[in-house]
């Protein structure tokens, strides 16, 4: 089988990747806790999804697979999550009585990122019809070759346990855990330049 083709996304393709997204979370622990029921998580991760890695769109570096099979959002050093618009979606999806947690949550996540310039990961995903096909290990490895041009580590916080062993595949380490009240276990993970 040959390796899938990984090409840089332009804005028009934001709805694409978003599309994607959305497919690839729909079973996550961390999504489905914060949204357990269909038409909420349908509603809000789209917004997510652009609050976490729509400036991954202007700064050249939303890269996906063939025929929009896989996609990975990364955020260069420097460039950060829009912060304000995660809040405004988190206020206004998640449940009242998830609110305390989830803010929780991304107070520690803000803990474990690295201080140093580096290469953030917030979302990436393949279609589940085209899982175990290989457009994970492509969209990683291409996003890795520039983090090792540019010596800078790589970050993630990875919020499925299946997928741990596929980011140490690719040489990240477990950081430590997130974990409040009900909330599953959010992994972040580092990977030093090679």
């Amino acid at each position: 089988m040959k390796s899938p083709t990984v090409r840089v996304m332009a804005a028009a393709d934001e709805d694409s990747a978003v599309e994607i997204i959305v497919l690839a979370f729909a079973a996550d622990p961390m999504a489905r806790w914060t949204w357990p029921h269909a038409h909420p998580y349908l509603a809000a991760m789209p917004r997510m999804a652009r609050a976490f890695g729509r400036k991954a769109f202007s700064n050249g570096s939303a890269f996906c697979t063939d025929g929009y099979a896989g996609t990975a959002l990364w955020l260069p050093p420097g460039v950060h999550s829009d912060e304000e618009e995660l809040g405004a979606v988190l206020e206004s999806t998640v449940e009242s009585s998830l609110a305390p947690e989830t803010a929780a949550i991304f107070e520690q996540m803000a803990t474990y990122h690295p201080t140093e310039p580096h290469w953030y990961l917030p979302l990436i995903g393949v279609d589940p019809a085209h899982q175990g096909e290989g457009h994970g290990d492509a969209l990683m490895a291409y996003a890795l070759a520039q983090c090792d041009r540019d010596h800078a580590p790589a970050y993630l916080e990875s919020s499925n346990p299946r997928n741990i062993s596929f980011y140490q595949r690719h040489g990240f380490e477990s950081l430590g855990a997130i974990q409040v009240g009900s909330s599953p276990t959010l992994i972040p993970m580092l990977r030093r330049p090679r």
